[in-house]
């Protein structure tokens, strides 16, 4: 399916070709001269919205960024890795122009990461509402996380980092380095464990996580799945299962920038395994599976942006296992922010820089 005012004559195309084990394609640049775009979400006009985590948010329409940024966006704060984060759209938002923005947000107690839901209406926000805040609040400016993502019954799920403080992470009591499933009102979603357990937050529905940077829904069995940084190794790849402790900083396959040992334990009873992980680190960010028609050859692959080696990941998953990796895009020299697929049937990403592009992957001709 091609939907009209996702591209047209107008966006720039770089016509090299690249090519994968699998099939051929051609990286198109859609617009740049974004500062560090963070999220991408397409609306049912054909028309896109982008992020910038310098606190942004743009329109790109017929194949043009919009000049002037979209009016509306809840006060926050820009700084270190904090700023306005991910963007997703209801799933019934062709109905209700209902989004939600996650980002960071700094008062008198510190800093934390926090959700709001608004309106769209004429290119701006309206009626925007805090649903999510993460507490208690910090002074550190890192792992803020922020992804988001809807599952089949319609909750929303809220990645927040460790913070930087890794003993957060196992502290149920304790909203940093965990998931959060909530109703679109910010209620706790039904089911989540903390509902049976006065020793877990409401919301948290998992624990043990560093800083969740990609998450996407298995387009065949609804599963959420997430990767998160690990420290110097250890970038994992999880499938989200409500009350699980993934371990972090228990368990990891990294060690401290430092050098030092975080931990002598790479597992322990209670603490789930990672499906996959990578050493040394790639620094992940955004994830997505491919669903579309465009690329048969990938169908059912997960691909995975890479900020530090600046790359996109093809992984080929059968039966739980990591079967095939690929790296793709390695000479370009971008880092990779997010990936999401188009409904266009094309991969897209954002690159992180401070002249940021859209790309558009699509098949060779």
């Amino acid at each position: 399916m091609v939907v009209a005012g996702l591209f047209s004559s107008g966006c720039s195309a770089e016509r090299e070709l690249f090519s994968s084990d699998k099939t051929d394609f051609q990286l198109k640049t859609v617009v740049q001269g974004l500062e560090h775009p963070w999220s991408l979400a397409f609306l049912p006009d054909g028309s896109m919205l982008v992020t910038e985590r310098a606190g942004r948010l743009r329109i790109i329409r017929n194949g043009e960024l919009m000049s002037e940024p979209v009016r509306g966006v809840p006060d926050h704060v820009v700084t270190g890795q904090g700023g306005l984060l991910d963007i997703v759209l209801h799933p019934e938002f062709a109905d209700n122009q209902t989004l939600f923005l996650s980002y960071a947000h700094r008062n008198d107690d510190g800093m934390t990461t926090r959700v709001a839901r608004a309106t769209w209406s004429s290119d701006q926000l309206k009626n925007v509402t805090v649903i999510f805040e993460a507490l208690p609040r910090s002074g550190t400016s890192r792992h803020f996380a922020g992804r988001m993502a809807f599952d089949a019954d319609g909750f929303l799920h809220v990645s927040v980092g460790d913070r930087g403080n890794r003993p957060r992470a196992q502290d149920t009591g304790d909203d940093a380095g965990g998931v959060h499933r909530i109703t679109v009102s910010g209620e706790p979603a039904p089911g989540n464990p903390g509902l049976q357990d006065d020793n877990i937050r409401d919301t948290l529905f998992t624990w043990g996580n560093r800083n969740i940077q990609g998450m996407t829904v298995h387009p065949d069995t609804g599963e959420i799945w997430t990767h998160e940084h690990g420290p110097r190794g250890g970038d994992e790849i999880n499938i989200l299962r409500p009350g699980t402790n993934y371990g972090w900083p228990e368990i990891t396959y990294g060690i401290a920038y430092s050098g030092a040992q975080i931990t002598p334990y790479t597992e322990k009873p209670g603490m789930a395994q990672p499906l996959h992980y990578w050493d040394p680190s790639i620094a992940p960010s955004g994830m997505a599976f491919y669903s579309g028609s465009l690329f048969p050859e990938w169908q059912g692959d997960l691909f995975v942006g890479a900020l530090k080696l600046q790359k996109l990941v093809r992984l080929r998953i059968r039966n739980g296992q990591v079967v095939e990796e690929e790296d793709l895009l390695a000479d370009q020299g971008d880092r990779i922010r997010d990936v999401r697929m188009g409904p266009d049937g094309a991969l897209w990403l954002l690159t992180d820089d401070s002249d940021g592009k859209v790309y558009r992957i699509v098949p060779a001709p």
